[in-house]
């Protein structure tokens, strides 16, 4: 058997506490007893699941929402938007109060300071405020960028600047990825390596960065806390993250 799992982190993994629950590191380490490999695919930045990967002891993870890719350790892939465009979108983001934070694989670099739309979505995954650097992006390589803005405004982004995607996280926050970018494209670039198909893959998420990656794989999984357009397009519906639901479904799918 060659068969890999990839988990979403927040809402999958990670209950409503940001915890991993017990019954869910029991059912994953089951699995790799039983001949699953485990991967992450996130939208989260390397650095953000470090104790994660640690705890489960994974070393293949894509993470950025398919932006930057490791296979056993090993970095595999990367993307990103383009400095042009990038700065394109942050003067617009300016005019309007608008700030972004800036991700790499080491830290995030917010463009302001003390911004309440910033604080908050940060806050919901335990994050405190960046430090600041407005041009941290021409220097540096950035694999994800946050823009914070609210949802009434989300299409005038969408229509300004239709060579990207806004990809909505928080009730005050979007990721900008590439168009194409995804948890899907980099989950392929994870099976090149193996020599595996997507049929052989498994994919749980709850979030709607989560819509592409359960649509591709073999096996799909939404989780019972999930977003209804989620739960819409994958092959099995879980139990509520916080109800055991991963571990439930990955004995009802006998993986374990």
């Amino acid at each position: 058997m060659n068969k890999i799992l990839f988990f979403d982190v927040d809402g999958t993994l990670y209950n409503s506490e940001k915890k991993l629950p017990a019954s869910a590191k029991e059912a994953l380490l089951a699995a790799r007893r039983n001949g699953y490999e485990l991967a992450i695919a996130t939208g989260r930045a390397p650095f953000m699941i470090e104790s994660l990967l640690e705890e489960l002891e994974i070393d293949t993870y894509v993470t950025f929402n398919g932006q930057y890719v490791v296979y056993k350790g090993e970095v595999v892939y990367t993307n990103g938007i383009e400095k042009e465009e990038l700065a394109k979108i942050i003067a617009f983001g300016e005019a309007r109060n608008e700030p972004v934070v800036f991700l790499d694989d080491k830290r995030m670099i917010a463009s302001i300071k003390d911004h309440h739309m910033v604080a908050e979505s940060l806050d919901t995954l335990k994050y405190p405020y960046p430090a600041l650097d407005s041009s941290y992006y021409m220097q540096n390589n950035v694999y994800q960028t946050l823009i914070f803005m609210e949802e009434k405004d989300e299409s005038l982004y969408c229509e300004t600047f239709p060579n990207v995607q806004f990809i909505r996280w928080h009730r005050y926050s979007c990721d900008i990825l590439p168009k194409g970018g995804s948890k899907a494209a980099g989950i392929e670039k994870v099976l090149e390596r193996m020599g595996i198909t997507l049929q052989d893959a498994f994919a749980f998420g709850d979030g709607i960065n989560d819509i592409e990656m359960l649509q591709a794989v073999g096996t799909s999984v939404a989780m019972g806390n999930g977003h209804e357009r989620v739960k819409a397009v994958a092959h099995h519906i879980a139990d509520h993250v916080d109800e055991d639901g991963l571990a439930k479904i990955m004995r009802k799918l006998a993986i374990i």
